[in-house]
């Protein structure tokens, strides 16, 4: 065979995603795109707010030269500046922008982070149900990726995260508002885990890293915070795109940021800025890095997505669907109505709603249902939910 087993067995694990999606193109074939019902991918259909594509026209039209020349590997100063200006109002932490880099998205941040962080046989702590493509970032860097258990409501288990920190811990990633569950780590948690890191470190005589994955940050709904582990835990790098925020995923543009007082900051900033050239990223794209400087304030209609929420959760558990109600995101990770969510997944994919195995992220029993989707869609997705769990409850 002529590609590695390694990445064969990989693509086999991190394939549930890939396979609904091409159910859902075969299932539109032969009954029609208005027939079928897919709640399975996070592409989010709204389109930027308007203020993001007066930047953005602003910036094509920009007619000083040299605007699409290299630049430095971190990004532009002036917009690493005004990043920095801005996350220290929300931190209550004084940046600068030698404290920022711009990347490639949150996939890229996360690959330069793990890449400057990790030796070979390094672990990383990853809360479960986790977002896949966490285990093969820490591969691609020699790393291992240790899932650890959360609450039934989703929320971190502290004593099973302090019971799986040993001596080879590098880092825990967190992902607040979560994919896949929506859930928001509150204030106190947050402040908690950040007490728990601090003793570990401590009794183990070096950092470990608290990681954030943060796309969703602004996502969120009913007055919920988010707050920035900057705020709480100074061995924190921060993560975050713009792909949910201003609902530009195809641009692939976000930031790293590391707080000043992080064990061995300047050999972590200049390890994140050497990562993102070797990697091949290179610099994070130059027109988008223009854009987002103009519009750090802008958000999309959140209130469009609470309300999907809301309609949604109210038919999820009149059915009899057991679920956690999302605090922010644009996802719900119900429970299967039966103990095999493949096999309950088959028959909503009869009804033609298509939705994604809760194995693939690393929590068989559960699946994942999104709603960054027209109310249409939602609305069509009801009657094959609700007529799917009927089915379950008689076999």
């Amino acid at each position: 065979m002529a590609i590695s087993k390694k990445v064969l067995g990989f693509m086999e694990r991190a394939s549930w995603i890939r396979k609904m999606f091409e159910e859902g193109i075969r299932l539109k074939q032969e009954f029609g795109a208005d027939n079928v019902f897919d709640l399975s991918l996070g592409n989010p259909v709204a389109e930027p707010p308007q203020a993001v594509k007066d930047a953005l026209l602003a910036a094509a039209q920009d007619p000083t030269p040299g605007r699409h020349r290299y630049m430095p590997n971190a990004g532009y100063a002036d917009v690493r500046a005004t990043i920095a200006h801005a996350l220290s109002e929300e931190c209550k932490v004084a940046l600068g922008a030698d404290d920022i880099v711009m990347i490639c998205g949150a996939a890229g941040g996360l690959n330069i982070v793990l890449k400057t962080l990790l030796d070979p046989g390094d672990e990383v702590i990853v809360f479960a149900p986790y977002f896949v493509e966490y285990l093969f970032y820490a591969d691609n860097h020699g790393g291992k990726a240790v899932p650890v258990n959360t609450k039934p409501d989703f929320s971190i288990d502290f004593e099973a995260l302090a019971a799986a920190i040993n001596d080879r811990t590098k880092a825990v990633i967190i992902n607040s508002p979560n994919n896949p569950t929506g859930v928001v780590y509150t204030r106190e948690a947050m402040e908690e885990l950040a007490a728990v890191l601090r003793r570990q470190s401590e009794q183990r005589g070096r950092p470990i890293y608290l990681i954030a994955d943060d796309p969703y940050k602004k996502i969120v709904f009913d007055g919920e915070q988010t707050p920035n582990p900057i705020e709480v835990y100074a061995h924190s790098l921060y993560i975050t795109s713009h792909s949910k925020d201003l609902a530009v995923p195809g641009e692939r543009i976000g930031y790293v940021a590391v707080h000043p007082e992080c064990a061995d900051a300047a050999n972590v900033m200049a390890g994140l800025i050497f990562s993102n050239r070797v990697l091949g990223f290179v610099n994070a794209p130059a027109l988008f890095q223009r854009v987002v400087k103009e519009v750090q304030q802008v958000t999309v209609d959140v209130d469009a997505y609470r309300r999907r929420r809301d309609r949604l959760y109210a038919e999820l558990t009149r059915i009899g669907y057991d679920v956690v109600r999302p605090g922010g995101a644009f996802y719900f990770f119900p429970k299967s109505p039966l103990a095999d969510e493949i096999e309950f997944i088959e028959i909503l994919t009869a009804k033609k709603v298509l939705v994604v195995p809760g194995r693939g992220f690393g929590a068989p029993g559960y699946f994942r249902l999104s709603y960054c989707f027209p109310d249409a869609v939602i609305e069509g997705a009801l009657p094959g939910l609700e007529a799917a769990f009927q089915e379950a409850q008689n076999r």
